[in-house]
């Protein structure tokens, strides 16, 4: 099994670049990452958009490019404006066939060292809560749900079940959060995860009824595909010392370790970099005008909530949600 060769982003206007812009240099800044390549897929002007979803910031561009990243036109064919998260199933295909890679969401803090990651056998982020499927008082069961989607893609389900937990647990079930995950072949995992996908969509097991399909579809086909290439729930060190997922900016101050708004402050306020990230409102306020330390100081040994919203309504509290 190969090491991570390869990273993927999706960077697009709006906070994403920013997003992006963090991304980079927080990879960047762990010296052991320097090898890695860095591929940044930018969506681009086309029916499914109606807006242009490109980069609009030319300094933002430039930044990303002086930190070696490779910024490959997205043309959309699947998905687009109607389901954004579509857009890292797309994009894979826009890597090298063959080469070990990893996938991260631009809400993505680096903060240790990835290229000694193994990327095989494809796995991906287990810090995930149960939000889909949505169990119906009535039935279907969680069992009967998952059942029917391995059995309409010809994949057993058995393997992926975690047997400590009993039918009636979402714990069960192989679920992954889709800010990142590896495999050893981008074009093998994206093909499978494209033919679900559209599968899903166009036709739904009758099991699946009532559940809503968006915007959970990525995550309801990443564990079919982990599956159907022989992986599974895998540590990988990206869910804790590696890398944080912080949805906002906020986050990363209320519950981060100390390392990582090191990192965060570090990269956010170099020369080079300070005044573009003091142009959106969240990494002026959080950052600069040092909400963030503020926020840190309320929520001090407070164990966090276990969902986002739980999270988010904590911070909200205190006066300092932004994203």
């Amino acid at each position: 099994m190969g090491t991570i060769r390869n990273i993927l982003i999706v960077a697009q206007n709006g906070r994403l670049q920013y997003e992006a812009l963090l991304f980079a240099a927080s990879l960047r800044h762990v010296a052991a990452n320097s090898g890695l390549r860095l591929v940044v897929a930018e969506p681009q002007p086309g029916p499914l958009w109606e807006d242009d979803p490109r980069i609009s910031r030319p300094a933002i561009r430039r930044e990303l490019r002086a930190l070696g990243a490779e910024i490959v036109p997205l043309h959309n064919k699947v998905f687009g404006a109607r389901y954004p998260q579509g857009n890292k199933l797309e994009a894979l295909a826009l890597l090298p066939a063959g080469e070990p890679f990893a996938f991260f969401d631009t809400d993505t803090l680096v903060t240790g060292p990835i290229a000694d990651v193994v990327a095989g056998p494809p796995t991906a982020s287990t810090m995930v809560e149960p939000t889909w499927p949505r169990e119906p008082l009535y039935g279907p069961s969680l069992a009967q749900i998952w059942g029917a989607l391995y059995d309409r893609f010809g994949l057993d389900m058995t393997p992926t079940l975690d047997t400590q937990f009993g039918a009636d647990d979402w714990r069960r079930y192989l679920y992954f959060n889709a800010g990142w995950f590896t495999a050893e072949c981008p074009h093998q995992l994206g093909t499978r995860l494209l033919h679900y996908a559209q599968d899903i969509a166009r036709d739904p097991p009758p099991e699946l009824a009532t559940q809503t399909l968006y915007p959970w579809l990525d995550q309801i086909v990443l564990p079919l595909a982990v599956a159907a290439l022989g992986g599974g729930r895998r540590n990988t060190g990206l869910d804790a010392e590696k890398s944080l997922h912080y949805r906002a900016l906020p986050e990363i101050y209320a519950y981060g370790s100390d390392h990582a708004v090191d990192i965060l402050e570090q990269v956010t306020r170099a020369p080079h970099l300070w005044d573009i990230f003091n142009q959106h409102v969240a990494f002026r306020r959080m950052i600069f005008k040092e909400n963030g330390p503020n926020l840190r100081q309320i929520m001090a040994g407070t164990p966090p909530p276990f969902t986002y919203w739980g999270r988010k309504k904590r911070i909200m509290d205190a006066g300092h949600w932004i994203r």
